[in-house]
């Protein structure tokens, strides 16, 4: 049994067990007072006697004060008479005594360990987080019956399309896939269905193509048409642009964007890729607007590639890229001098894309990634006759067209941008990085 005694207690606090009052072992626990102070049971009757009778009212109260130390007489001490002493002036009034007392004890779990302990196979036991020593079989029995267990009944009936953060994601994503599991509970047995289809309508702040400054914007969702529109006035009828789902991307990208809720949605435009930063004040609206474009990119693949299964498509429906970061390049002829530029990596669509800035609209270049049986190669080092300008940590991506030199900070980034782009160059291509290969092969520029 656990249980709290708290000798330090305040003045008419009453000590406090867990399972004595009958609670859940909880971060802090308050106990409210059953009865008020002894000094609260003198009687009006006694506290307005003539002051004669003080005496007595001083011998009936002092068994429930503390006695003052008393200090040891002197051997010629004598005692005096109660009755010769002067009446004793009036006690300023005490402080009230709290009507509670609080303690804090720390997280504690209650675990149902049936099985789990041979001696007491049916009862249950409360184990502080930081205070107890947690065993391997304790920790696997969590694990395993209690995930399943919350899974099975929080998670019975989550759309294929809707996205399920992984470890690295940012925290909205987090925050409101909990928050639709628990609080809301979209995804139980006898909840809603969400609707895979369907059109959506509402308002983003937007940032605009040729400065930092965020604008409010209506956007527009029509997913039986696999359209996204948007318009620069309230009510307008035409809209500023029309993007097809077919060529839409969606990636969450908080810090790039400077906003806990910024998304970047991408879509091709001329042959370039084509930058909308976005972001709404509500955590759950940006998030609906994420899984929304997804489930209507799931709508178009199914048409569009009808002979894969369900499971093959979902991870077409948005991407995050496999790696962002500066890298510094050198022009096609290598004797150009070497410029700093933004890079992200698509694996998905097999493209390293380059920018002046992280968030510029459209990309200044793309390199087409096909894969190593296709004479694409990386190595992580610069061509002898080439020397880098400040970074000195050199890359050189082959392709059939040209060769990229490229310089990296460190050589930590050196060895995470080979690992990246080995890992895209030695997969084997898919049908949509045939599409990709078909439409946007080999283009760059300086």
């Amino acid at each position: 049994m656990l249980g709290l005694r708290h000798e330090n207690r305040q003045p008419g606090a009453l000590p406090v067990s867990l399972f004595s009052q009958g609670r859940h072992p909880t971060a802090s626990v308050s106990v409210p007072r059953c009865s008020p102070s002894p000094r609260t049971q003198t009687s009006h009757t006694a506290r307005t006697r003539p002051r004669a009778q003080a005496p007595d009212r001083r011998v009936s109260s002092a068994r429930f004060r503390k006695p003052p130390k008393a200090s040891p007489a002197p051997h010629h001490a004598v005692a005096e008479s109660p009755v010769t002493q002067p009446p004793h002036p009036q006690l300023p009034a005490e402080p009230r005594d709290p009507d509670w007392a609080s303690y804090k004890l720390g997280v504690f779990i209650c675990l149902n360990c049936c099985g789990v302990h041979r001696n007491f196979p049916d009862i249950s036991k409360v184990k502080s987080v930081r205070l107890d020593f947690w065993d391997d079989s304790i920790v696997e029995f969590m694990t395993r019956n209690g995930n399943l267990r919350v899974k099975a009944k929080f998670e019975a009936r989550v759309p294929a399309f809707y996205y399920i953060p992984q470890a690295n994601d940012c925290l909205v994503l987090k925050e409101q896939w909990i928050r639709a599991k628990y609080e809301r509970r979209e995804f139980m047995a006898d909840g809603e269905t969400i609707s895979l289809s369907g059109n959506r309508e509402g308002f983003l702040w937007k940032r605009g193509r040729n400065n930092s400054q965020f604008l409010r914007r209506r956007f527009v969702l029509l997913a039986r048409e696999g359209l996204l529109k948007y318009y620069t006035k309230e009510e307008g009828k035409s809209p500023k642009a029309v993007i097809s789902i077919k060529d839409l991307n969606a990636t969450f990208q908080t810090e790039k964007i400077g906003h806990p809720h910024g998304l970047q949605i991408t879509y091709r435009r001329d042959s370039h890729v084509r930058n909308l930063f976005v972001y709404h004040e509500s955590g759950k609206e940006i998030v609906d607007w994420f899984n929304a474009l997804r489930a209507a990119r799931l709508q178009y693949l199914k048409m569009a590639f009808p002979e894969l299964p369900e499971s093959e498509l979902v991870p077409f429906l948005t991407r995050n890229y496999l790696k962002q970061g500066f890298m510094e390049k050198t022009g096609p002829k290598q004797r150009e001098p070497f410029k700093k530029r933004w890079f992200a990596l698509d694996s998905h669509e097999r493209r390293l894309l380059y920018y002046k800035n992280p968030l510029d609209a459209f990309e200044q270049g793309q390199v087409f990634l096909g894969n190593n049986e296709q004479g694409y190669e990386v190595y992580g080092d610069l061509p002898k006759d080439i020397r880098g300008n400040r970074w000195k940590a050199g890359l050189t991506i082959v392709t059939p067209e040209r060769r990229f030199v490229l310089t990296c900070p460190n050589e930590k980034e050196q060895q995470e941008w080979l690992e990246s782009l080995r890992g895209v160059l030695s997969s084997p291509l898919t049908p949509l990085s045939c599409l990709t290969a078909s439409t946007e092969s080999g283009r760059h520029s300086r």
